[in-house]
């Protein structure tokens, strides 16, 4: 039985609990919150021990893999300790709040030899998944235009509104927007060229729009969260290619051609869970997708090759050059 310690019982903590619930030969044996009461209700049923902060956990608890589901400005140290702890550590997205914590990560990384995912979902979110498919075979062609856009109402789930507060997540750019900035770059490189532009609501950078500019297509990728509590989270995309369009919107994945439009078909392994509270996503989808891929590096003492530090750093470093000059 794989071991896990969860260090952050909130939202995204409560999401993560749910998926290894559902993944065999996995047991989270150790949950860690300031809020006693979080960790205590995600250990209902179990016989998890109760820690009482990060650094508790870490110091005491026998675990095997280490799963850190803090708040954007605690990632690196705790990260960190982590890894000094097990090798195989989890940290959500984005790595972390600067450049120096990301690059701080990989020196503790190199030093002690330590696996490291980070939470970058949408490599593992099964539409993106097979889109990355289809541009990868080349069956439709160059691409000659593209889309991606995430919408969601002002986050207000976050520990003491966290996330409403720049200089804790970052804002809508770097805590949302980078989910499509990441695939992306995964998916193009880097542009020749990148046009920003952003807003600010109040003390919020709440909305980004970048224009990237590659040989001979264009990407456009929107994101904001300064929507109403009315409006739904959507997350969308559209590539153009020379013999057809691929699009995700609507709750529909199509393919339109000039012969044709017919719904991409994807065998979906469908898993819910229970207890969120606020937040944007209702089902596990792509979250259950990645902490399989991760614990399956774990349970075969493997390294994790998919959504790896690097990879989060280096996105990271480059939304923040975006918002540094939109």
């Amino acid at each position: 039985m794989l071991k896990v310690g969860l260090i952050g019982c909130g939202f995204m903590g409560t999401m993560h609990a749910n998926c290894y619930k559902n993944i065999e030969g996995v047991e989270v044996v150790a949950f860690a919150d300031l809020r006693r009461e979080c960790a205590e209700k995600l250990a209902e049923g179990t016989k998890a021990e109760i820690y009482a902060d990060g650094y508790d956990l870490i110091n005491n608890a026998d675990v095997d893999v280490i799963d850190i589901c803090l708040p954007t400005y605690l990632h690196s140290e705790y990260a960190i300790a982590a890894m000094d702890k097990v090798k195989y550590v989890f940290v959500e997205k984005p790595v972390a709040l600067t450049k120096k914590q990301g690059a701080q990560m990989i020196k503790a990384a190199k030093k002690t030899g330590a696996n490291v995912q980070v939470g970058q979902v949408i490599r593992f979110w099964d539409e993106y998944v097979k889109l990355a498919e289809i541009i990868k075979s080349g069956e439709l062609g160059k691409i000659l235009n593209a889309n991606f856009r995430r919408l969601s109402p002002i986050p207000t789930w976050g520990w003491n509104d966290w996330l409403l507060k720049n200089e804790l997540s970052g804002g809508a750019a770097q805590d949302l927007h980078i989910h499509d900035m990441d695939y992306v770059l995964s998916q193009f490189g880097k542009p020749n060229k990148i046009k920003s532009v952003k807003n600010i609501a109040g003390e919020q950078a709440s909305y980004i729009n970048s224009l990237l500019v590659y040989d001979d297509f264009v990407v456009s990728v929107e994101g904001t969260w300064a929507l109403p509590g009315t409006h739904p989270f959507e997350a969308t995309f559209r590539v153009v290619f020379e013999k057809g369009v691929v699009e995700n919107a609507g709750g529909k994945f199509m393919l339109y051609t000039t012969d044709k439009a017919e719904e991409i078909k994807i065998e979906k392994q469908e898993v819910a869970g229970d207890g969120f509270e606020g937040g944007n996503v209702s089902d596990l989808g792509g979250y259950y997708n990645e902490l399989v891929y991760f614990t399956d590096c774990a349970k075969n003492n493997t390294k994790v090759e998919r959504a790896i530090l690097c990879d989060g750093a280096s996105s990271l470093n480059y939304v923040l050059e975006e918002i540094k000059n939109a």
